[in-house]
């Protein structure tokens, strides 16, 4: 029996003469589609927006592209339509779209950002004459996140539990508003716009969920507040850091689709799963998703056992109302 599953990671196929989800070889440079979608580009006015690679170089959201054949293109084109469609119907109608439909949608943006990293280091590399120099762990990351992409074209279930976690907000955010972030180290991303945020673990068997249930209950079914929203962002970032599994994955081909297996988290070390939390370092990550209401890390850390927070009250009661310094 054929492998069902492509694997670029073999032989580092990534040029554009290779569809970067199938492997099929396509008959023109010209076969690519837009990482981030040309609706979104065109409702936030992104396409000659900067966007900044891991290297510090500059290039326009209209400059990352994928080499697609058609039949994934199709396949990609109809999730776009759901999502679209929802995001124009707000909150309630995103967060009823399945969490599959948003792991291909978000997973795919992700990808094509982590595509796009490796052509530049491919690059790079050529041009100095040294060699590609990859991390096993990542190249095992990003390899697990292009299988599980392939659901778009492959028959795929997930047994036990899903290995990703997409987690929708409702967000008193003013329509114009556009942020997204990723954190391709640890497959972590973050969306923020019209009424509604994102944040996607993609490898971590829900485990972030779980971690974080304590303000995920203070939260829930609350309208959040932007800087609301970026304090529980921080928070998922930093322990997206402090998460110190490596997860695996089987993968069990037959006739007519692929199952995917979490292998378990626990391992031989006894080891908790996420690494000590450090209110110094986790202040100095809030701190930068809090730029644009302006607080400091002295002001933040200022109680160095209670940070400052915005989500809930000296009882720890929710913060329905936020009052910002003018």
């Amino acid at each position: 029996m054929a492998n069902k599953l492509y694997n670029p990671f073999l032989d580092f196929q990534f040029d554009n003469k290779t569809c970067f989800l199938s492997g099929k070889a396509l008959s023109s440079d010209d076969e690519k589609i837009q990482v981030f979608p040309l609706w979104m580009m065109r409702s936030f006015d992104l396409e000659d927006k900067p966007f900044k690679m891991l290297d510090e170089s500059i290039v326009t959201y209209k400059q990352l592209q994928l080499p697609c054949s058609a039949e994934v293109a199709n396949k990609l084109a109809e999730v776009e339509e759901k999502v679209e469609l929802a995001v124009q119907k707000g909150y309630t109608a995103l967060k009823e779209l399945g969490q599959l439909t948003l792991f291909q949608w978000v997973g795919k943006i992700l990808y094509g950002v982590v595509f796009n990293e490796i052509q530049v280091g491919i690059r790079q590399a050529f041009i100095s004459g040294e060699q590609l120099n990859f991390s096993q762990a990542l190249v095992q990351k990003f390899k697990n996140l292009h299988f599980m992409l392939q659901s778009l074209i492959v028959p795929m279930e997930f047994e036990n539990k899903n290995p990703f976690t997409i987690a929708v907000f409702p967000v008193d955010s003013s329509p114009e508003t556009f942020m997204y972030r990723d954190e391709i180290n640890t497959l972590i991303f973050s969306i923020r716009m019209k009424d509604f945020a994102i944040i996607a673990t993609l490898q971590d068997n829900g485990v972030h969920e779980i971690y974080h249930d304590e303000v995920l209950a203070k939260v829930k079914d609350k309208v959040l507040h932007p800087i609301q929203f970026e304090e529980i962002c921080a928070k998922y970032f930093y322990s997206a850091y402090l998460f110190n599994r490596l997860p695996e994955y089987t993968y069990m081909e037959v006739p007519e689709k692929v199952y995917v297996e979490p292998m378990p988290l626990n391992d031989w070390t006894l080891k908790p799963i996420f690494d000590q939390w450090t209110a110094k370092t986790y202040g100095q990550v809030l701190e930068n998703f809090w730029k644009p209401w302006g607080y400091t890390l002295f002001e933040i850390i200022k109680d160095p056992e209670n940070p400052m927070t915005f989500i809930t009250d000296q009882n720890g009661d929710f913060v329905s109302e936020v009052n910002l310094p003018k």
